[in-house]
């Protein structure tokens, strides 16, 4: 009897623990928050695309690249999925849009973060986070005249799950790998358990090497215009790491984070140096959006900005409760309009800010 009884008692004990670990990942994730969806501007939604996961836009041309794929199928191994596509979209056109810059490309092209680096000629290089079939690599684009020519390919084996590029030069750039474990149920164990195991790798031309670890799902990676500070974004640590970068060595040291309390994305940088983060409110809804196009995931953006002295103050822009677009990855800011793209959606909201 005494056996029994210490074996219903430890039971209970397991049931209790394993609930309350439940309502914690619940919490955490951000599935009890009340969301208001509001916004102050005028929002359009522009169909055309496979998706706009990333979105960044190269003030000097106003010209924004779009990182589209067609990615539940190429999740899913779907042979028949779509070639993705990088699209540009001129800001200065009141008639703009959308120009597939990469038609000419002869490789698979799944597309996923990007960024440019501008040459000391003037040249104007795309840097493309790549998810083939045949692994993961960054390329690397000139844009001359209205399209992207590609220049080459980088992988590497410490490359395994590549999410955000990040690019310092002609042919450096740094690189996140949003997981530590490459597959299987290591993978799964960060996102749920909350495991910092993810890190954020530095290609010099030559060689890969870490230069930062322990991050909560490392995702978007953006850089000061100086290129002193670099940023960060850990999704499931809800997070924005900021480091120090020495410019000649590429090393980077933590000098403070910035508690954003959801599930940060990739990281735009405006012209007044303020970041704008496209973020998933509601991070477990969104699993079940990233599986089911029925489901309706949030859409948040939020503003960080930068302070002469005292911590960066954290704004929220923009909240929808997954209309008119889901899953909101990116906002990325030229003068008064924003972009706003989707992990998954076939569109991208532009939108006018007012003050």
């Amino acid at each position: 009897m005494n056996f029994l009884k210490k074996a219903i008692i430890t039971v209970l004990i397991l049931v209790f623990i394993l609930a309350g670990l439940g309502v914690k990942t619940f919490y955490d994730a951000g599935e009890f928050r009340e969301i208001r969806p509001h916004f102050n501007g005028q929002v359009k939604a522009i169909a055309g695309v496979l998706s706009s996961e990333d979105i960044t836009i190269h003030p000097p041309r106003a010209m924004a690249f779009i990182s589209s794929d067609d990615r539940r199928a190429h999740w899913s191994g779907n042979i028949q999925a779509r070639q993705g596509a990088i699209y540009g979209f001129d800001l200065n056109s009141a008639n703009a849009r959308l120009v597939n810059l990469t038609a000419d490309f002869s490789k698979e092209l799944n597309p996923h973060g990007i960024g440019w680096w501008m040459a000391e000629n003037g040249g104007l290089l795309i840097f493309v986070v790549n998810h083939p079939r045949e692994g993961h690599f960054v390329e690397i684009f000139d844009y001359r005249d209205g399209r992207l020519i590609h220049r080459r390919s980088v992988s590497g084996d410490l490359m395994h799950s590549p999410n955000d590029v990040l690019p310092v030069g002609p042919d450096s750039f740094y690189v996140t790998n949003d997981h530590g474990n490459s597959a299987g149920f290591g993978r799964m164990a960060e996102e749920y358990l909350q495991l910092a195991r993810s890190y954020v790798l530095y290609y010099d031309g030559k060689n890969f090497r870490k230069v930062a670890e322990g991050l909560a799902y490392a995702n978007g990676i953006n850089m000061s215009s100086d290129g002193r500070t670099v940023y960060v974004a850990a999704t499931v640590g809800q997070k924005i790491y900021v480091y120090d970068r020495d410019g000649k060595t590429g090393d980077l040291s933590l000098r403070s984070t910035i508690e954003a309390g959801t599930g940060v994305d990739n990281i735009e940088i405006d012209q007044k140096g303020d970041l704008w983060v496209g973020c998933h409110p509601k991070l477990l809804t969104f699993v079940k959006y990233s599986k089911d196009p029925g489901v309706l995931s949030p859409s948040q953006v939020i503003k960080i900005e930068k302070r002469a002295a005292g911590p960066y103050n954290v704004r929220e822009i923009y909240l929808n409760n997954g209309q008119p677009m889901s899953g909101a990855s990116v906002a990325a800011v030229f003068e008064g309009t924003l972009l706003i793209g989707s992990v998954f959606d076939e569109r991208f909201l532009l939108c006018n800010l007012q003050n």
